[in-house]
């Protein structure tokens, strides 16, 4: 039974829901790629795909348009795959169930897979359409977007035609993007050795949830906090009081993501349980305290655990509470060049026992300046050298530099104003687009990046407003409309 079949634009909607209902994590795209070429294959549309799985269903002008430069409607595939702790989902093989509440439409205890549900949705939205007057239209589904930018990276030369590219992976309605930060990931590896439960001693989990987590780009300057560094940061107090040995630390999960849960597993002196519980309730009313405005959601709980099998060794215990306290994260500076604009930041997404004698700490680093991208990568790195861990950086992406005499930047934002009546903010965005690494294979493309409002994304409060989706489908008519 469909639940969004009343919502306006209709189209749009009917194909998130369809959409909603294919699994598609990254690296995992293989139903989501089966369900486009069915789709293009129902309506007599020409598709194709290349050898990672990136999809290009095309359509033709409409008479009197052939001579129209070719526009690239851009989105990709993949979702991220976030769940609250309590919610039972199998990502690989259960349909996202979309709710409607108020003005928005979310999911039930998941992500909903907005990010870029909408913009596939539109783009088919467009291919199935009568009414719609436009030049060559080709629609670009990516793979991989959210966890490496595979799908871009793989990209040939050759595989589009068209000279303007619409990205359609934006989240802020009434902005129009022409630029975005790069990234890299920074990864540690810190070594431990195991060591038997000292004798009379007690186990204890304490969990730091209900954060709102987020977007650890579009949201880094937003004050939210990080379970990983709150639950952390008792735990570097506790051991400076207790003899406190740590058996696990698992907060975090995906490197685009602000940690939202953290949890661990220690152990204490019989004696000292009382007082470390005691210790543990009065910094949760301080961090509900500091934290009041940005999470009121911030839980804090504490139970008796299972005695683990084993403790670390001391030195590695105290290497990794100090090296995840710190580690920077959030805004490292504000951009010079656009007002309001972060330009550099770093994210410590994730704490793991990985193997037998290995913890994984992922952090993320973003800037719209390549140098500075490179730097804070290096001062992370530099923090865990002196805890002695394996460091390593990923390849990273490049960011989009703006063009503020992009011909389809000035169609984009004259096409907004003379529908709703207002100037759109035009501004780059601290987020990784697809855009740059485009403009590699594709010197030639003139690009923006627009979208409707979506809220929490990359968290299972990922939410999209309905009235924007309606502006948004109503624009991006208007300028293929416009365009030639």
């Amino acid at each position: 039974m469909s639940i969004l079949n009343n919502l306006k634009p209709q189209p749009v909607w009917d194909y998130f829901e369809e959409i909603c209902q294919v699994p598609r994590p990254s690296k995992k795209e293989g139903k989501i790629i089966d369900y486009l070429l069915g789709f293009a294959k129902k309506n007599n549309l020409k598709a194709k795909r290349d050898e990672i799985g990136n999809v290009l269903i095309s359509k033709p002008a409409t008479p009197g348009k052939e001579n129209v430069p070719g526009v690239i409607l851009q989105s990709h595939m993949d979702m991220v795959c976030e769940k609250n702790s309590d919610k039972v989902h199998d990502f690989d093989n259960d349909p996202i169930t979309p709710v409607i509440d108020g003005g928005w439409v979310k999911a039930d205890g998941t992500t909903l897979g907005a990010d870029c549900g909408i913009g596939m949705a539109a783009s088919m939205a467009v291919l199935t359409s009568p009414d719609i007057n436009h030049g060559p239209i080709e629609c670009l589904f990516t793979v991989d977007e959210e966890t490496g930018l595979s799908g871009a990276f793989a990209l040939n030369e050759g595989f589009m035609k068209g000279t303007i590219l619409l990205n359609l992976d934006s989240e802020d309605e009434g902005e129009i993007f022409i630029g975005c930060a790069g990234g890299i990931d920074t990864l540690a590896r810190l070594p431990y050795k195991k060591e038997q439960v000292p004798v009379g001693s007690f186990a204890i989990q304490f969990s730091v949830t209900g954060l709102l987590g987020g977007h650890s780009g579009d949201e880094i300057n937003k004050g939210r906090g990080n379970a990983n560094k709150i639950l952390n940061r008792f735990l570097w107090k506790a051991s400076q009081k207790y003899d406190l040995r740590l058996a696990n630390f698992n907060g975090g999960n995906l490197r685009n993501a602000i940690a939202r849960e953290a949890f661990a597993v220690v152990t204490v002196p019989n004696a000292d349980k009382e007082s470390l519980v005691a210790d543990f309730n009065i910094y949760s009313a301080e961090m509900a305290v500091e934290f009041e405005k940005t999470e009121p959601n911030l839980k804090y709980s504490h139970g008796s655990a299972e005695m683990p099998g084993f403790v670390i060794d001391n030195d590695s215990c105290k290497a990794l509470l100090n090296v995840v306290y710190a580690c920077p994260h959030g805004v490292l500076e504000m951009s010079s060049r656009m007002e309001g604009m972060v330009e550099t930041s770093t994210n410590l997404a994730s704490v793991k026992f990985v193997e037998e004698d290995t913890i994984l700490v992922t952090t993320s680093q973003r800037s719209e300046i390549e140098t500075r991208k490179y730097l804070a990568a290096e001062m992370v790195e530099s923090v865990f050298n002196l805890a002695g861990a394996e460091v390593t950086h990923t390849d990273g992406y490049p960011g989009w530099a703006p063009n503020m005499d992009s011909e389809i930047v000035k169609v984009t934002a004259g096409s907004y104003e003379k529908l709703f009546g207002v100037k759109p903010i035009v501004r780059s965005i601290h987020a990784g687009l697809e855009c740059g690494l485009f403009l590699e294979k594709y010197p030639y493309l003139d690009m923006v990046s627009f979208g409707p409002t979506i809220r929490g994304a990359h968290s299972p409060d990922e939410r999209i407003d309905i009235a924007t989706t309606q502006k948004f489908w109503e624009h991006l008519v208007d300028v293929l409309e416009k365009i030639g």
